[in-house]
């Protein structure tokens, strides 16, 4: 009869280190990540010469044929929802495609005007 101890396995290598270290890269990139909602529909800003960085948080979007989106509201309903997400003088981002008309954009700012916001920044590109 044998009574000494069974000859033992080499421990392998931890993995808890490893998985330390995964969740720290995690947390660091949910930290440092901005999350932001999809574009409800493609927008071709226009071209221009001069580009700069709009200062606006809000976003409204604007397709080639008229039709407004802010924040899942579409149409007047969208400015409705804008004037009351934005303070009076709040400037407003205007994400208008390429193709749109000139007198529906000017429509446009107007509606924005008599909902109390009279500043809005197009977006461009540069060519």
């Amino acid at each position: 009869m044998d009574l000494t101890d069974p000859p033992r396995r080499p421990r392998g290598e931890s993995i808890v280190p490893m998985i330390n270290v995964v969740f720290l890269l995690l947390i660091f990139f949910l930290m440092t990540s901005r999350l932001s909602q999809p574009e409800p529909f493609e927008v071709t800003p226009p071209d221009a010469a001069f580009e700069a960085e709009p200062d606006a948080e809000l976003v409204l979007f604007v397709d080639g044929k008229g039709r407004m989106h802010f924040e899942g509201a579409e149409g007047k309903a969208a400015i409705a929802k804008l004037a009351a997400a934005g303070k009076a003088g709040a400037p407003v981002r205007l994400r208008a495609d390429a193709g749109l008309e000139a007198k529906t954009l000017a429509g446009i700012l107007r509606q924005l005007a008599a909902a109390g916001l009279s500043h809005a920044e197009l977006v461009v590109r540069q060519p």
